[in-house]
């Protein structure tokens, strides 16, 4: 069995001690099959690895072809990279021979390479081709999306996934200011924003709620979770585990609504004759929902937002009760 050891990377991965040690990697869960369905720069994959027995299997998922070539460089037989979404879970376990699964962690944050790379445009601190896709070999970018939308659809997705009360004057003036010219910097759009946001949060940049809108709409991101959250349960065995670390409100609450779905059963009138056997039962177990400690946040402020919530699939198998 090839050894994994956690090097230092550029990228800080949140919540990492607390994600890996959800899953509960001890005693026979040590020899199971896992899903790391945002493989990232790899700081969860690595460690759960570190953890796991010489019979396991660990499937990671990605988007983007850098992570994919980080992934690439794990010499370890139980690792397997799958370039795609974790919304293709399924069929991406299907196909290798994969049922069901015993543990499953999703990190729904960008990595701080893909941030800091001006390159990939999601950020508009430094100037940048406006680009945004996670996996840069497919899909639209953001300039071309920004190019052809209609102002309404503009409005909305940016009203939506930035959750921006001044979604319609963006919108209007990105409108205008393409007519003249084509948008298709990182640094030309912050200024569009910043010009048609009058006031906001102290310490808080106007271009922050757009530029996150519309990395959101470009790559599907709450559109796979959607379907990935179905994926992960279908393919959680009964006493498995899922642990998902989201950054934003809409993640979250998307997150939570479907565990709490899955963990609360209506229950029925007691004045029916209905047996105690024939009750609707419970699917999830919820286990915890983390965040952050101060000094991590402390040491990496891009944790501050993060929120982790755990589940297990229902019944409890006897050996791990």
């Amino acid at each position: 069995m090839t050894t994994t050891t956690v090097p230092e990377f550029q990228h800080r991965t949140v919540l990492l001690d607390e994600a890996v040690a959800a899953l509960a990697l001890e005693g026979a869960r040590a020899n199971g099959v896992y899903v790391d369905g945002t493989f990232g720069r790899g700081g969860h994959s690595r460690l759960i690895l570190s953890q796991l027995g010489a019979g396991a299997r660990l499937i990671a998922f990605d988007k983007d072809p850098q992570a994919i070539a980080t992934a690439e460089q794990i010499k370890d037989p139980r690792f397997t990279i799958v370039h795609d979404s974790f919304a293709t879970m399924r069929e991406a376990l299907a196909a290798r021979g994969v049922d069901k699964v015993d543990g499953i962690l999703l990190d729904l944050g960008i990595s701080s390479p893909q941030v800091d790379d001006a390159a990939r445009g999601f950020s508009f601190r430094n100037d940048g081709p406006l680009d945004m896709r996670m996996d840069t070999t497919r899909g639209m970018s953001a300039a071309e999306w920004l190019a052809t939308e209609n102002e309404q659809t503009l409005e909305k997705v940016i009203k939506e996934y930035g959750e921006e009360r001044f979604a319609f004057q963006i919108a209007k003036a990105i409108v205008a200011r393409r007519a003249v010219e084509p948008i298709s910097s990182t640094r030309q759009l912050a200024g569009i924003v910043a010009g048609a946001v009058k006031t906001r949060e102290k310490g808080k940049d106007p271009a922050t709620r757009t530029f996150q809108a519309i990395r959101i709409f470009i790559n599907k991101e709450l559109e796979d979770l959607e379907v990935g959250l179905n994926h992960a349960y279908a393919s959680l065995a009964p006493g498995g585990i899922m642990a998902i670390i989201s950054f934003h409100s809409l993640e979250d609450r998307m997150v939570k609504r479907f565990f709490a779905a899955k963990a609360n059963v209506a229950q029925p009138d007691r004045r029916l004759p209905i047996r105690a056997a024939d009750l609707p039962q419970p699917e999830l177990k919820l286990l915890a929902k983390i965040k952050p400690s101060d000094q991590e946040v402390d040491d990496n402020p891009r944790a501050r937002s993060a929120v982790m919530r755990v589940a297990r699939r229902l019944p409890i198998p006897v050996e791990d009760a």
